[in-house]
Protein backbone atom coordinates (compact mmCIF):
# COMPACT_ATOMS: atom_id res chain seq x y z
CA UNK A 1 0.00 0.00 0.00
CA UNK A 2 2.38 2.70 1.32
CA UNK A 3 6.00 3.21 1.19
CA UNK A 4 7.92 2.12 4.83
CA UNK A 5 4.67 1.52 6.45
CA UNK A 6 3.55 -1.82 7.47
CA UNK A 7 0.02 -2.71 7.58
CA UNK A 8 -1.77 -5.81 8.52
CA UNK A 9 -4.64 -6.86 6.79
CA UNK A 10 -8.33 -8.76 7.16
CA UNK A 11 -10.08 -10.38 4.62
CA UNK A 12 -14.06 -9.52 4.95
CA UNK A 13 -16.80 -10.38 2.80
CA UNK A 14 -16.86 -7.24 0.62
CA UNK A 15 -13.37 -6.56 0.21
CA UNK A 16 -9.75 -5.86 2.52
CA UNK A 17 -9.34 -4.12 5.63
CA UNK A 18 -5.53 -2.98 5.72
CA UNK A 19 -4.59 -1.42 9.38
CA UNK A 20 -1.51 0.87 9.72
CA UNK A 21 1.06 -0.02 12.18
CA UNK A 22 1.11 3.54 13.24
CA UNK A 23 -2.77 3.19 14.54
CA UNK A 24 -2.23 0.39 16.32
CA UNK A 25 0.56 2.19 17.85
CA UNK A 26 -1.50 5.45 18.71
CA UNK A 27 -4.52 2.93 19.88
CA UNK A 28 -1.78 1.45 22.53
CA UNK A 29 0.01 4.85 23.27
CA UNK A 30 -3.87 5.96 24.20
CA UNK A 31 -4.40 3.16 26.47
CA UNK A 32 -1.91 4.00 28.35
CA UNK A 33 -2.12 6.88 28.77
CA UNK A 34 -5.66 6.06 30.35
CA UNK A 35 -4.14 4.54 33.07
CA UNK A 36 -3.29 5.95 36.54
CA UNK A 37 -0.20 7.21 37.39
CA UNK A 38 1.17 7.53 33.76
CA UNK A 39 2.10 10.96 33.11
CA UNK A 40 3.07 10.39 29.48
CA UNK A 41 5.58 7.75 27.01
CA UNK A 42 9.17 8.58 26.88
CA UNK A 43 11.20 7.82 23.86
CA UNK A 44 14.92 8.52 23.16
CA UNK A 45 16.69 9.54 25.94
CA UNK A 46 17.73 12.87 23.99
CA UNK A 47 14.36 13.55 23.92
CA UNK A 48 12.87 16.65 25.87
CA UNK A 49 9.57 16.75 28.81
CA UNK A 50 7.52 18.37 25.86
CA UNK A 51 8.04 15.40 23.24
CA UNK A 52 7.64 12.87 26.67
CA UNK A 53 4.36 14.26 27.54
CA UNK A 54 2.58 14.90 23.58
CA UNK A 55 -0.94 13.58 23.43
CA UNK A 56 -0.70 13.40 20.01
CA UNK A 57 2.39 11.31 19.68
CA UNK A 58 2.83 7.89 19.57
CA UNK A 59 6.25 7.95 20.52
CA UNK A 60 7.74 5.28 23.04
CA UNK A 61 5.51 3.00 21.54
CA UNK A 62 7.22 0.25 19.29
CA UNK A 63 4.78 -2.20 17.23
CA UNK A 64 5.81 -5.87 15.96
CA UNK A 65 3.42 -6.87 13.47
CA UNK A 66 3.07 -10.66 13.07
CA UNK A 67 1.15 -12.49 10.51
CA UNK A 68 -2.38 -12.22 12.81
CA UNK A 69 -0.71 -10.67 16.20
CA UNK A 70 1.48 -7.93 17.66
CA UNK A 71 3.61 -7.49 19.75
CA UNK A 72 4.21 -4.09 21.52
CA UNK A 73 6.90 -2.70 23.50
CA UNK A 74 6.37 1.22 25.10
CA UNK A 75 8.70 3.14 27.56
CA UNK A 76 6.53 5.11 30.09
CA UNK A 77 6.66 8.27 32.56
CA UNK A 78 5.63 7.22 36.00
CA UNK A 79 4.21 9.67 38.32
CA UNK A 80 6.18 9.89 42.02
CA UNK A 81 4.31 7.89 44.20
CA UNK A 82 2.30 5.29 42.53
CA UNK A 83 3.34 1.76 42.37
CA UNK A 84 5.48 0.88 39.44
CA UNK A 85 4.53 -2.65 39.36
CA UNK A 86 1.10 -1.85 39.31
CA UNK A 87 1.42 0.86 36.82
CA UNK A 88 2.83 -1.52 34.26
CA UNK A 89 0.30 -4.37 34.72
CA UNK A 90 -2.33 -2.09 34.17
CA UNK A 91 -0.81 -0.97 31.14
CA UNK A 92 -0.43 -4.06 29.93
CA UNK A 93 -4.10 -4.94 30.49
CA UNK A 94 -4.73 -2.10 28.77
CA UNK A 95 -3.34 -2.18 25.84
CA UNK A 96 -4.06 -5.59 24.80
CA UNK A 97 -7.66 -4.79 25.38
CA UNK A 98 -7.79 -1.73 23.38
CA UNK A 99 -5.79 -3.14 20.84
CA UNK A 100 -7.67 -6.71 21.01
CA UNK A 101 -11.30 -5.05 20.73
CA UNK A 102 -10.43 -2.60 18.56
CA UNK A 103 -8.63 -4.17 15.26
CA UNK A 104 -9.42 -8.02 16.58
CA UNK A 105 -5.49 -8.62 16.22
CA UNK A 106 -4.43 -10.67 19.19
CA UNK A 107 -1.98 -9.47 21.24
CA UNK A 108 1.21 -11.61 21.51
CA UNK A 109 3.07 -9.12 24.40
CA UNK A 110 3.57 -5.94 25.82
CA UNK A 111 6.31 -5.69 27.56
CA UNK A 112 6.65 -2.29 29.37
CA UNK A 113 9.80 -0.16 30.21
CA UNK A 114 9.83 2.29 32.87
CA UNK A 115 12.11 4.99 31.56
CA UNK A 116 11.71 8.02 34.06
CA UNK A 117 9.84 9.18 37.43
CA UNK A 118 7.71 12.60 37.37
CA UNK A 119 7.31 14.23 40.33
CA UNK A 120 4.49 16.00 39.06
CA UNK A 121 1.64 16.07 36.77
Amino acid sequence: MAENKEYISNELDHGTVYINEEVIATIAATAIRDVEGVVGLSGNLGDDVKGMLSKKSSKGVRIVLGEDSVEVECSLVVLYGHPVVEIAKNVQTNVVSAIESMTGLKVKSVDVNVGSISMAK
